[in-house]
């Protein structure tokens, strides 16, 4: 039996995890531009709708101008289209922010707002803060670590 690179392998799942080598490329896109500024966030924490609109308006990307090549927005944006979220995760919040959907207050109800500003994590949307997998998707609960 012949060997395979461990990349290969990771190349090859990833293809076919998201629909072939176009999504697995957009899905690295996203995690390299995305990523570079904030937690590339799971594109199941919001709904299409949401996507679109933030994608659609990254010249002022919550304050910031966040404009990617048109090609690059394309891609990235057509990949959060398909893995966007659906049931609970599929009600728009307002602003089309994360943390004030319904379910995200829902998982956070024993977090105090004061919580979310100290110093040491700086808002709700900074989940890496106490999620320490949120760059890799894992929310998990039992592994959260609130920072003093």
């Amino acid at each position: 039996m012949k060997k395979f690179s461990l990349s290969l392998v990771v190349a090859a799942t990833l293809a076919f995890s998201f629909g072939g080598t176009a999504q697995a490329a957009a899905n690295v896109k996203h995690q390299q531009e995305c990523g570079s500024c904030h937690v590339a966030y799971p594109p199941g924490l919001l709904p299409a709708a949401s996507w679109a609109r933030i994608m659609g308006g990254l010249n002022k990307h919550f304050g910031t101008d966040a404009s990617l090549d048109e090609s690059t927005t394309r891609d990235i944006g057509n990949w959060l289209q398909v893995n966007a979220g659906s049931g609970r995760r599929s009600e728009e919040p307002p602003q089309d922010r994360i943390s004030k959907s319904n379910w995200f207050v829902r998982q956070h109800d024993e977090v105090s707002a004061s919580t979310f500003k100290r110093a040491s994590i700086g808002s709700a949307a900074n989940c890496s803060a106490c999620h320490a997998g949120a760059a890799k998707g894992d929310f998990n609960e039992h592994a959260v670590r609130i920072p003093k």
